[in-house]
């Protein structure tokens, strides 16, 4: 079927080339529109098109910018089968990025957005963004997943500090627990939540590069490794007096309100550092003071590493303005715009610390950034959909499944494997 659909696509990929790109300079845009089609919406989308005015400003050039929500990779896949993509889109899903680069739909980044992305981020990032050796996008906006957050008034009752190690955190969820108060709150009705789960724990059992392999199917979820990461979530998830009750019924944004809410039912949940919006919107507790964070822990002497999510920018057409655009939001300038306004995360390493706007925030960037090449996507992003981004089936429902039962790892793993064999058609 990805087969089929690759075809389909090339068939479409002529009506993207835009014509060639043009010989002018930034101040040659006047009259000239780049159309942006991204996931933001609310805020966000504010936020966004202060980063597009500053273009603007500086270009003459228009940008018309097309919210699509949660439905961004149907909106980007219709207009691209319909002879109309957009000049530039913000994608959430690398491997929906590289179907479409496979289907010749995207250009390849000029020479200098691809310097402008050497230089201003690891390595890592870079390959995420490469196909077949060639750079088609890059990540612009990104979030931080390896994030615990916590009540400070919990913490401060059984005298525990920020776990830094898995152990530790198993002790310190015990101490709390013998207060009445359960340890950690999962928003096991989101199965997505759960996938942030296993890769913050198999990135720091297995290591970085059995997560490449695991990404792509090249090893199998029967494999060791992934009943070391299981057997290790176990210790949490199949400790009843640990997790708060509820845990398969209650969607994410409950997860946050569990802890931080009045009355709290629980001391800590696990998720990215958009937990702070929910806090600051829903509850009357102040990031940085009643809610802190510390990082995702290490797991058996694991080194510091990162789950990362985010969206990238490619293009689908190569005329001056939209490369100019693009060349743009590699730049650093871009970035230090959204971040003073709150709400944004960037892997771009030369935005100062001091643009985003609050110590948690800073920190949060700050561990993206220097963990450098140990940064890896969100598996689940990395799959095909129907294993890593369908509600109840795949990874999500496999992962509810274990969630329910932890002690039937071999089932899981079985399960996990099957549902993958068949996503990724090997």
């Amino acid at each position: 079927m990805r087969k089929q659909w690759i075809a389909l696509l090339a068939l479409t990929a002529a009506a993207c080339s835009g014509g060639a790109a043009g010989t002018g300079t930034t101040e040659d845009l006047k009259g000239q529109t780049v159309e942006v089609v991204g996931p933001w919406t609310g805020d966000e989308q504010k936020s966004f098109e202060q980063v597009l005015k500053v273009f603007t400003d500086k270009t003459g050039a228009e940008v018309k910018y097309t919210p699509a929500g949660d439905e961004l990779p149907t909106v980007v896949q219709t207009r691209i089968s319909g002879g109309t993509p957009p000049n530039v889109a913000l994608i959430a899903q690398p491997g929906l990025v590289a179907q479409f680069a496979e289907a010749g739909a995207l250009k390849p980044v000029n020479a200098d957005v691809e310097k402008a992305v050497t230089d201003h981020n690891a390595a890592v990032w870079k390959k995420l963004g490469s196909v077949d050796g060639k750079l088609y996008g890059f990540t612009f906006k990104t979030a931080n997943k390896s994030a615990f957050w916590y009540s400070e008034k919990a913490f401060q009752q059984v005298g525990a500090t920020p776990p830094a190690t898995w152990d530790d955190l198993i002790k310190t969820s015990k101490a709390i627990s013998e207060t009445g108060l359960a340890a950690v709150s999962v928003g096991g009705a989101d199965g997505w939540t759960l996938t942030d789960w296993f890769e913050n724990v198999y990135l720091r059992t297995a290591g970085p590069d059995n997560y490449d392999k695991l990404a792509k199917h090249e090893i199998p979820w029967t494999d060791p490794t992934v009943r070391k990461a299981l057997e290790e979530l176990a210790k949490l998830w199949g400790d009843p007096t640990l997790i708060a009750g509820g845990a398969l019924q209650t969607e994410f944004p409950k997860s946050v309100t569990n802890v931080f809410g009045e009355p709290s039912t629980a001391a800590m949940v696990f998720e990215a550092d958009f937990v702070a919006s929910i806090i600051t919107t829903n509850t009357k507790a102040k990031v940085g003071e009643d809610a802190k964070f510390f990082p995702f822990p290490s797991v058996a002497g694991s080194k510091d590493a990162v789950v990362a999510g985010g969206d990238m920018a490619v293009q689908f057409k190569d005329d001056k303005a939209t490369t100019e655009l693009m060349k743009f939001l590699a730049s650093p300038e871009s970035g230090k715009v959204w971040a003073e306004l709150g709400g944004f995360l960037s892997p771009n390493k030369d935005i100062p610390e001091s643009a985003y706007p609050d110590a948690v925030t800073q920190e949060l960037a700050k561990r993206i950034v220097d963990a450098g090449d140990n940064v890896r996507f969100d598996m689940s992003d990395l799959a095909p959909a129907a294993f890593g981004g369908t509600k109840g089936a795949g990874e999500w429902k496999d992962l509810q499944d274990f969630l329910a039962d932890p002690k039937n790892v071999d089932g899981i793993m079985q399960r996990l494997e099957a549902n993958a064999a068949k996503a990724y058609g090997n």
